[in-house]
C-alpha cells in the first residue's frame, strides 16, 4: 500500500533536483552574478596600498613619501617598511629609495613586488630582466646620450668625445658609441688598466676628445678621484658633462638631472599601472631632464653658455629630430 508521505518525499525531491538545475542552468548563462562593483573596483585589482623601503636618510625618505602621497591622492596608504617585515608585505608593491633598500628587500623577501627610485641602469638592469613585471624602476641616471648632447649645445664644434671606462665598465658605452654618428659625433674609449694609470690615460683622452664625458662608473668618478680628474682636464682647457647633478656641484661644467617631481610622477604611474593590472611597466627613464650647469667653472675655462632651457631645448629637439627619421 502506498504510503502518502512517500509521494510527499519524491515531490521534494523532484522540486529540489528541479531547482538545482535551474540553478546550475542558471550560473552556466551568467544570469546569477556577485554584486556588481563599480567601474573604479573592477579596474583595481590590488588595493591601495603601498610600502616604502627607505634609503636610510630619514629626511629624504619622508620628502619623498609626501610627494608621492600628493601625487597618489589621500585614497593610496604609504607604509614605511622596516626590512625585517619585508616578508609580510603580501601583494602589495614596495617602492624601494636607492640600491641598499632594494639589496636589503630582497635579501629578506624574494617574491615582493618592487618598484626601484635613486638606481641606476647598470645596477638594477640583471633584476628587472629576469623579473619582468614584478621588478622595475624608474632610472636616476641621466641616458648617456643626451650627456652627450648637452656638451654639444655647450660646444656647437665638437665633434669627439672622451670616455674613460675600466676593463669591467667598458661595455657601459657600447650603445652611446653606435647612437652618436647621427648626431655628428663621434666617441673612443680608454681604458683605465690601474689606479697608478688613471691620470695618463686621461691625459691621452683630453688629447683626443673635445670633451669628456663621465658616465655613473663608481671606479673612474668617485669622491677620491674626481677633484684629480677635474683638475686635469682643466688644466688642457677641456670641459667635464657628468656624470651626474651632485658631481656639477664638485666642479664639472654640466650634467643632465631629473627633478623629484618628475620622477614621483612616473613612480605613481607605474603604481597606478600596477594596482590596475598586478604587473610594473618595464623600467624606464623619466620623462623630461633638466641641465644643471656650474657658471663659476664656465667663466674660468672663458666659455659661453647657453640659458638652461635652450640647452635643454636644443637636446630635446635633436632626440626628437632623430626619432622622427627613424624608419
Amino acid at each position: 500500500m502506498k504510503h502518502p508521505q512517500d509521494d510527499s518525499q519524491r515531490t521534494s525531491i523532484s522540486v529540489r533536483a528541479t531547482g538545482i538545475a535551474t540553478l546550475l542552468m542558471l550560473l552556466a548563462l551568467g544570469l546569477l552574478c556577485p554584486p556588481t562593483w563599480s567601474q573604479e573596483t573592477q579596474e583595481k585589482k590590488y588595493p591601495d596600498l603601498v610600502y616604502v623601503a627607505g634609503s636610510g636618510n630619514a629626511a629624504l625618505d619622508q620628502h619623498v613619501r609626501q610627494l608621492l602621497q600628493d601625487s597618489l591622492g589621500p585614497g593610496t596608504s604609504l607604509v614605511p617598511l622596516p626590512s625585517n617585515r619585508a616578508a609580510l608585505v603580501g601583494d602589495a608593491p614596495v617602492v624601494a629609495l636607492g640600491p641598499t633598500a632594494f639589496s636589503n628587500l630582497r635579501q629578506f623577501n624574494r617574491r615582493a613586488s618592487v618598484l626601484a627610485m635613486f638606481v641606476e641602469r647598470s645596477f638594477i638592469q640583471a633584476y628587472t630582466e629576469r623579473h619582468p613585471g614584478q621588478v622595475s624602476a624608474v632610472y636616476y641616471d641621466v641616458p648617456l646620450l643626451r650627456q652627450a648632447l648637452i656638451g654639444k649645445a655647450i660646444l656647437p664644434q665638437a665633434t669627439r668625445i672622451s670616455l674613460l671606462a675600466t676593463q669591467e665598465s667598458i661595455g657601459l658605452y657600447d650603445t652611446l658609441i653606435t647612437q652618436l654618428p647621427a648626431y655628428g659625433l663621434e666617441a673612443r674609449v680608454f681604458v683605465v688598466e690601474t689606479e697608478q694609470q688613471l691620470i695618463p690615460t686621461l691625459a691621452r683622452a683630453l688629447s683626443y676628445g673635445d670633451f669628456l664625458l663621465a658616465a655613473p662608473d663608481d671606479a673612474i668618478y668617485n669622491p677620491r678621484t674626481i677633484k684629480h680628474i677635474l683638475l686635469t682636464a682643466y688644466r688642457r682647457n677641456k670641459i667635464v658633462i657628468g656624470p651626474s647633478q651632485a658631481y656639477v656641484k664638485a666642479g664639472s661644467l654640466a650634467s643632465g638631472y631629473s627633478s623629484f617631481p618628475t620622477l614621483i610622477h612616473g613612480v605613481a604611474h607605474y603604481l597606478d599601472t600596477y594596482f590596475k593590472t598586478g604587473a610594473f611597466p618595464a623600467p624606464d627613464y623619466p620623462e623630461a631632464y633638466g641641465v644643471e650647469i656650474n657658471r663659476q667653472v664656465a667663466r674660468s675655462l672663458n666659455i659661453p653658455v647657453p640659458d638652461r632651457d635652450r640647452i635643454v631645448t636644443e637636446v630635446d629637439e635633436a632626440l626628437a629630430l632623430r626619432q622622427r627619421a627613424l624608419p
